[in-house]
């Protein structure tokens, strides 16, 4: 009973454990986060990873996604987005999709921790914070998995590219960009440089 409660003494609310980070205080981690679980302290989320839950009002709060992303990968240099990102631009996007996007250099694949569904996408580079220039790039990095019109869409990036600074842009597209994505940025410069 005093190892459970030496490991319980870590444990603080809203965060996310890998079963090998709670090992270091308990002797018997697997009895002691089963016991965590029965008694509600402990979250099970996926195998080998638990949450402590945060209470509220309205009952036990889920952690955040980049806590659940952090501890799934035991790394905190990846990038959380979301297809539903892309209607803020304006560009055509209107479906609603159930997933999160994580760019990031360990994963490759789709997996649902605490009931939350995840895409790790291996890129090799990728900013540290969503910028309206990332998002429209990566509009077009994933033209062919958005269940929308791809032709309107391109029209509304290309409309929403003409209101953005196009050095920038031309940047982003190099360093975040597909090939496809590199040559429909580097075209609509073109098109700019042509027309001023």
């Amino acid at each position: 009973m005093k190892k459970l409660q030496e490991l319980k003494k870590h444990l603080r609310p809203g965060q996310v454990y890998r079963r090998k980070d709670l090992a270091k205080w308990s002797s018997s981690v697997d009895r002691h986060l089963k016991e965590l679980v029965d008694a509600g302290a402990l979250l099970k989320l996926a195998s080998g990873l638990y949450a402590c839950p945060k209470r509220t009002v309205f009952g036990a709060a889920p952690p955040t996604g980049d806590k659940l992303v952090a501890a799934f990968l035991n790394d905190d240099n990846f990038l959380l987005t979301s297809f539903n990102d892309y209607n803020a631009l304006s560009v055509g996007t209107t479906q609603l999709y159930n997933e999160m996007l994580v760019y990031n250099h360990k994963r490759h694949g789709s997996v649902t921790l605490d009931g939350q569904r995840f895409r790790f996408m291996q890129r090799p580079y990728f900013p540290k914070k969503l910028t309206r220039e990332f998002l429209l790039v990566d509009v077009v990095n994933n033209l062919d998995r958005l269940m929308e019109d791809h032709e309107r869409v391109l029209r509304g990036v290309k409309n929403r590219a003409l209101e953005m600074d196009t050095a920038s842009l031309q940047r982003t597209a190099h360093k975040y960009g597909t090939v496809r994505a590199k040559k429909f940025f580097d075209a609509l410069a073109g098109e700019q440089y042509h027309a001023a």
